[in-house]
C-alpha cells in the first residue's frame, strides 16, 4: 500500500470515530493551581494537616481520604463532584477541559517514567515502552484516550504550528518510516519527553539537529 493511500485511509478513519476522550472530572495527585489551593485552605480550616501550596501531593491525598471517611464518600483521595460539594458547599466546575490542569497532569506523569527501557511494541512500565506506547500510557493516566500508533495519534489531533506549541502537545517525527513514525510529549522550553530507542524514556530538545531534520509537525488533544 502506498504511503499516500495509507495516509488517506488513516485520515478518513480518524475523522469517523471519536478517538480522544475528555479527562475524568477530578482533582488528583499531581495537579497544581489556584483550585488546589482553595481545596487545601478549606481542609486547613477543618483542621487537617495540609499546607496551602497549590500542589496536590501525598498530604493532600491523605487529608481528602480522611475527609471522605467522615462524609461517607468513597475514600479514594480524589476530589470529584461529591467530595467537592461536601468540602466547598457548591457544585464542582467542569475541569475536564481545563488545559492548564491537564497539561500539568500530563507533564507530571510523563516524568515519572524517565529511564524506563525502550521495547518495540511496549506499552507499560513493566514491559517497557515504545514511543507511541509511552504517549498513550501517559495520556491514559491523565484521563485522555489516544490511538495506539504514532501515525494514528498524529491524525487524531488538531494540527498546530511549531510557534503555537504549548506543554501537553505532541510532536511528531519521520524517522524509520515515511510519515509520522516517532512521537513525543512537548513539556515547554523547546523540550519534549519521549521513549528513545537508545536511551529509553528521556527528555530531549527540538533544536537538536537530528530532531530538526526529522520533525514533521505537532498536534493538540485538549
Amino acid at each position: 500500500m502506498s504511503y499516500l493511500l495509507r495516509t488517506f485511509i488513516l485520515s478518513m478513519l480518524m475523522m469517523s470515530i471519536v478517538t480522544v476522550a475528555s479527562a475524568e472530572n477530578t482533582f488528583q495527585q499531581g495537579d497544581q493551581g489556584n483550585e488546589v489551593t482553595e481545596i487545601q485552605v478549606q481542609l486547613m480550616d477543618l483542621g487537617y494537616d495540609v499546607i496551602a501550596d497549590g500542589e496536590y501531593g501525598p498530604a493532600t491525598v491523605d487529608a481528602i481520604r480522611q475527609f471522605q471517611l467522615t462524609q461517607g464518600i468513597e475514600a479514594n483521595g480524589l476530589v470529584g463532584p461529591a467530595t467537592y460539594e461536601a468540602l466547598l458547599g457548591r457544585d464542582m466546575p467542569d475541569i475536564s477541559q481545563n488545559s492548564n490542569i491537564l497539561a500539568r497532569r500530563i507533564i507530571g506523569i510523563s516524568q515519572e517514567y524517565v529511564g524506563i527501557r525502550y521495547v518495540f511494541g511496549g506499552n507499560t512500565p513493566s514491559s517497557g515502552f515504545d514511543c507511541s506506547g509511552y504517549v498513550k500510557y501517559v495520556f491514559a493516566k491523565a484521563g485522555i484516550t489516544l490511538p495506539r500508533t504514532a501515525d494514528s495519534q498524529y491524525y487524531a489531533g488538531t494540527h498546530i504550528s511549531t510557534t503555537d506549541l504549548r506543554p501537553g502537545d505532541l510532536v511528531f517525527f519521520s524517522t524509520y518510516l515515511p510519515g509520522p513514525s516517532h512521537v513525543g510529549i512537548y513539556i515547554g522550553d523547546g523540550k519534549f519527553m519521549h521513549a528513545s530507542s537508545s536511551r529509553g524514556v528521556t527528555v530531549d530538545t527540538l533544536s537538536r539537529s537530528y530532531w530538526v531534520s526529522t520533525y514533521i509537525g505537532a498536534a493538540r488533544y485538549f
